[in-house]
């Protein structure tokens, strides 16, 4: 399906284009509008904390400066005069008269509260923030169902594009063996802002994104948000992230009686090596006639066989997601009854009554973990301990329990939270 073309007849039809507003205009902001625009979706709306971003984001794609303003009604009715618009406060965001809100501040809370107040008034949301789908994606997707409307995850990165793989090896009727992606940033457990500051400055990143690199965050969460949203379970906590080749995947992430290093099959984990940044499922046949074709097809010896793809192109191919929303009423990615939870691990020591920061900061990396496990030990989600305060002294390099820390219990993401926990979802 060329999206591009559909969207065109859509907005022939509608009498004009699909709107959307964007909610953070850093580094993924500004790429999904570039090519938002390029597909023909037009960007009616952007929100940031920071004008100059706003600005920048408009500038990218050679439209005129934005009507800056916290006012609904002057938003609203320079959006139906076909002129860009801004702000700096999300929170008025789901009330602008746009057809999708797109969600890409990779802050937990500032996701929770855009995007579920989106859902209720009836929007459709489309996030790049995995970080707030690990922890509360279930509630999203009911509320979602409740109003009628259509929550994602949105492609280009990793778990979506691994998902499609698990789907179309599913299709085939593969046994899926493992799922995963690989990792392409040396994992420093506690590095920070400061110590990858300089490497940020050279890749014109943001030092606390780089950090959730870094740290192995990201990938937890990545490979969480895959497990979530596919059934698949998880290796270990932690996962055990061998080091594979792009040649050698079947043979390492097979089952430790036939050479590999699973304990199970069905699972989600990573690799280091020249795999990434692609994404791949290890998948197993019962008939040997397919088996034999697999490997005349130069998929290598069987049993086991890797599909693979080369790359993930992150804000770039995002915005299909809302393509498929608008055309096909179809979500990317959407988590299900869970099966893997993030939780923290300190990268300091914290004193009692010290604050705890967010993902990619100094107090705490993301670990993946089995649910039961993490129930059963009393471990909070990493996406709710942003602005807790340490009602104990806790050493570096601990897995931090609801006993350590005092909640922000105001905060959307714990509200969402414990409204999920209660519903079983």
């Amino acid at each position: 399906m060329q999206y591009r073309l559909k969207l065109q007849e859509l907005a022939k039809t509608n009498g004009r284009p699909f709107r959307i507003a964007l909610v953070g205009a850093g580094q993924m902001g500004r790429g999904f509008a570039s090519q938002s625009h390029r597909l023909g979706l037009q960007v009616a709306a952007v929100a940031d904390i920071a004008v100059e971003r706003i600005n920048q984001a408009y500038n990218d794609l050679g439209l005129e400066a934005p009507v800056i303003s916290s006012d609904v009604a002057e938003l609203n009715a320079a959006i139906a005069a076909g002129k860009p618009v801004g702000t700096t406060d999300s929170k008025i965001v789901p009330l602008l008269d746009v057809d999708v809100v797109v969600e890409a501040t990779g802050v937990a809370e500032i996701g929770a509260q855009v995007i579920y107040n989106t859902l209720i008034n009836n929007k459709h949301s489309a996030t790049l923030n995995v970080e707030c789908d690990v922890t509360v994606g279930p509630m999203l997707r009911e509320t979602a169902k409740e109003n009628g409307v259509l929550y994602s995850v949105c492609n280009g990165d990793e778990p979506a594009e691994a998902k499609e793989l698990v789907d179309f090896a599913k299709d085939l009727s593969f046994e899926i063996v493992m799922a995963g992606k690989g990792k392409n940033n040396p994992f420093e457990p506690h590095s920070n802002p400061d110590t990858v500051a300089e490497r940020a400055a050279k890749k014109h990143m943001n030092p606390k994104m780089l950090a959730s690199f870094t740290d192995g965050s990201k990938t937890m969460i990545e490979m969480a948000a895959l497990a979530n949203a596919t059934g698949l379970g998880l290796t270990k906590r932690g996962m055990i992230g061998p080091e594979a080749s792009r040649k050698t995947l079947q043979d390492v992430f097979c089952p430790v009686e036939d050479g590999g290093v699973l304990e199970q099959t069905g699972v989600v984990d990573y690799c280091t090596g020249d795999v990434a940044p692609g994404v791949f499922v290890v998948v197993k046949t019962d008939s040997p006639y397919v088996s034999e074709e697999m490997s005349y097809l130069s998929m290598g010896k069987g049993p086991y066989f890797a599909l693979y793809r080369p790359f993930h192109l992150a804000s770039v191919e995002a915005p299909l997601t809302v393509a498929k929303m608008l055309c096909d009423g179809y979500e990317t990615l959407v988590s299900g009854k869970p099966t893997t939870e993030v939780i923290a691990s300190t990268k300091k020591a914290h004193a009692k009554g010290e604050k705890f920061d967010g993902i990619g900061g100094y107090s705490a990396r993301g670990v993946t973990d089995r649910v039961e496990d993490a129930k059963r030990d009393n471990l909070v989600p990493i996406g709710l301990l942003q602005g807790a305060t340490a009602k104990r002294d806790i050493p570096i390099d601990t897995l931090v329990t609801y006993d350590d820390v005092e909640l922000d219990e105001n905060q959307t993401i714990f509200q969402l939270r414990q409204k999920q926990d209660q519903l079983g979802l």
